[in-house]
């Protein structure tokens, strides 16, 4: 499985835990992996490494998304499919140090598989700002 293909499984579960309200992060993960079928090893600790990263930096990165939306705006506002890539892209630019080009293009790219008309500028924007923000690029 591809870089690109996990990273989209790791999206869907990160969506799916947002909506259910299960709290045993590995018992999803390893639930998730088991019914998705995964079997390649690369796959399953990319996938890992996501679900756990971001949990355990679950309000530093909230606290990122809040600061770089509108004024007006509130996480509640934003959908769960956005949040999830949201926090996705975050993790991987941030804590993952992965090229940020090539994350916020995938994210973008799941952004407009699964989110709405105004997924793709809302994402992209908020992470063009997470990465202005704190990466000090222009």
């Amino acid at each position: 499985m591809n870089r690109s293909k996990a990273r989209e499984e790791a999206f869907k579960l990160l969506y799916s835990m947002q909506i259910s309200k299960f709290t045993e992060i590995d018992e999803q993960i390893e639930f998730f992996i088991k019914e998705e079928e995964i079997t390649d090893h690369d796959a399953i600790c990319y996938i890992e490494d996501i679900i756990k990263g971001t949990n355990k930096n679950n309000e530093d990165i909230e606290n990122k998304i809040e600061k770089n939306i509108k004024k007006d705006w509130t996480l509640s506002r934003i959908s769960k499919i956005d949040l999830a890539l949201l926090k996705l892209g975050i993790y991987e630019i941030l804590y993952s140090k992965l090229p940020y080009k090539v994350v916020i293009n995938e994210v973008v790219e799941l952004s407009k598989k699964y989110g709405d008309d105004s997924s793709k500028a809302f994402v992209n924007g908020v992470l063009a700002s997470i990465v202005k923000s704190y990466l000090n690029v222009e």
